[in-house]
């Protein structure tokens, strides 16, 4: 039941992605590009190669070309710095998967120390009440001196 709901899930996830990579959007495509020259997202840059790059993007949108087929084809072009978001493949794929281990890693720490601090607590606590060693007899005399002035 689990599986059939956890694959449900991955195609309604999957299917908007799908669609992008097929059918993408200038605004897409220039959302995740950056311009060689100034360095600046290309949908924010108005230089002129920055003005090349749209008007290829808009032409090969317009002639059916994948997301992935236009941006191979500027790589090739301008070279691998024009991307701006890492892809998800090869090397690039750390980029993604790095910072999620990281917060897989630190949250495993900190249910580790909590679980470590609550059970020491525990221990802490249980001697406590225990009543711990006994106390010196001048002491405890002293002790019930004070309580029943207190009383009093």
């Amino acid at each position: 039941m689990r599986l059939l709901a956890l694959a449900a899930a991955a195609l309604v996830l999957a299917a908007p992605a799908v669609a992008s990579e097929q059918h993408p959007s200038q605004d897409e495509v220039e959302s995740e590009m950056v311009c060689p020259a100034c360095h600046e997202p290309l949908d924010q840059s108005t230089s002129p190669v920055a003005e090349q790059m749209k008007a290829y993007i808009r032409k090969h949108i317009a002639m059916g070309w994948t997301k992935s087929r236009i941006e191979d084809g500027l790589i090739a072009q301008l070279g691998p710095s024009v991307i701006g978001v890492p892809r998800k493949h090869g090397f690039d794929l750390l980029a993604w998967l790095l910072p999620l281990l990281g917060i897989a890693v630190g949250a495993v720490a900190l249910a580790a120390g909590a679980w470590y601090w609550s059970r020491n607590r525990a221990a802490e606590n249980a001697l406590a009440t225990a009543g711990g060693p006994p106390l010196d007899p001048e002491l405890e005399r002293r002790v019930d001196e004070e309580l029943a002035r207190f009383d009093a």
